[in-house]
């Protein structure tokens, strides 16, 4: 399996409408893809701003290719999320899950 790491950064007042967006909007799209597996949304106070952390889980690199292709590595972010952030990951990293328990399955 391989986990999808993204970051972004929102104002404390916007942070939970981005992640009304992520529930409302994103998972029920991803949830259709075939491949993908779970999801983990992380957030933590940093200065003035609310740092996030978007782990999704997919079953094969081929699985996030059908999400993202032509560029595996690119940020999917739609217009109205980037409205809500102060800035995010252009790019995503991919690592392999060499072993997990319970968060992210």
């Amino acid at each position: 399996m391989i986990a999808r790491l993204w970051s972004a950064c929102a104002e404390p007042a916007k942070a939970p409408t981005y992640l009304e967006h992520f529930s409302r909007a994103v998972l029920p799209e991803l949830r259709k893809l075939e491949g993908f597996v779970s999801h983990t949304v992380l957030t933590r106070p940093a200065a003035s701003q609310v740092e996030i952390v978007v782990i999704t889980v997919w079953l094969s690199l081929s699985a996030i290719d059908a999400f993202a292709n032509p560029d595996r590595e690119a940020a999917v972010v739609a217009a109205e999320a980037a409205a809500l952030l102060v800035n995010y990951d252009r790019r995503v990293r991919h690592f392999e899950v060499a072993t997990s328990e319970g968060i992210f399955l």
